[in-house]
């Protein structure tokens, strides 16, 4: 379960939330309690930001870049499907690959986004957009001038800052969903300590390993 309560259908007087209710899910169908959405998440993320419709409102505006951005679609969604790997969300990894994948980007591109590094399947631009993805997410925007001046030489100042503002809106909600634990990020923690053997008591492992 996220980490905060989902707003169910009834206890919803925003029109524009009540309008997501219905479209991706159904207008006969309560969200915070029967839960399912066409893409196969759970779509808690709708019910958690429902809380506060002027969140739910600025985070639905977000999405509306995509009607009238410049920026090549592909690039936009491989920036996305990166940040969210890169920042450990799998909600926003698998949204994206999905996507990729109904542009038509090959298979082969979409597996080896975790390893872009080692992969010889993309273009230049691409490999740049990935480059430049890791400088947003992994460096906190440090970015190598030779990574910017590839992104230069094939994009219009326009298309960079869209790149630049739509890859770290998304490294926002992949940081977002791990915290609330929505959609696939409701995960327990994977780091946690492994028990010791039966009877191992109070022992200095560190003895152990200097001979002490």
């Amino acid at each position: 379960m996220p980490r905060l309560r989902e707003v169910p259908r009834a206890e919803v007087t925003d029109e524009l939330i009540l309008f997501f209710y219905d479209h991706l899910f159904a207008p006969d169908r309560d969200p915070a309690v029967d839960h399912g959405t066409a893409t196969g998440t759970p779509g808690d993320w709708w019910t958690v930001f429902a809380q506060s419709p002027d969140v739910f409102r600025h985070a639905v505006k977000g999405f509306q870049l995509y009607r009238n951005a410049e920026l090549d679609p592909v690039l936009r969604e491989l920036g996305q499907c990166r940040a969210g790997w890169a920042r450990g969300s799998q909600f926003v990894f698998s949204q994206h690959c999905k996507q990729m994948r109904a542009l038509g980007m090959p298979e082969e591109k979409i597996e080896a986004i975790p390893q872009w590094q080692t992969a010889d399947c993309y273009s230049p631009l691409e490999r740049a957009v990935l480059a430049y993805t890791d400088g947003l997410v992994l460096d906190g925007g440090r970015v190598a001038d030779g990574i910017f001046d590839v992104l230069k030489r094939h994009l219009s100042d326009k298309e960079i800052l869209q790149l630049t503002y739509i890859t770290c809106m998304y490294e926002m909600h992949a940081t977002m969903s791990r915290a609330l634990r929505v959609e696939f990020d409701d995960r327990p923690e994977p780091v946690v300590e492994v028990a010791a053997p039966e009877g191992y008591g109070d022992r200095d492992i560190a003895a152990d390993l200097t001979g002490g």
